[in-house]
């Protein structure tokens, strides 16, 4: 996810505040758990077998949906293909 980019993601959908713009991205259910399975740090690999054993659908139309969810959240600039640092503010001495 971009820096200024802040998700909300349930099983039942879910939503993106866009700090720089104050606008909301709202996801579809499968949206959203593409996201969450993106998010959880497994590959793109992973995330699709994952995506395509929650919905019964074949591993090829599941990494077309995840890679689909992740180029439209780029494409947004809510997403960035690099994993983003987030430094906390105990670490700043390191």
């Amino acid at each position: 996810m971009a820096e200024s980019a802040h998700p909300v993601l349930t099983d039942e959908g879910g939503a993106i505040l866009d700090e720089r713009t104050g606008r909301w991205t709202h996801l579809t259910p499968a949206a959203s758990a593409a996201l969450m399975l993106l998010l959880a740090g497994t590959t793109e690999e992973e995330a699709a077998g994952h995506y395509a054993q929650r919905y019964g659908i074949d591993a090829g139309q599941a990494a077309v949906d995840v890679r689909m969810v992740g180029a439209a959240l780029i494409a947004l600039g809510l997403a960035t293909q690099e994993p983003v640092s987030r430094h906390h503010w105990w670490g700043w001495w390191r």
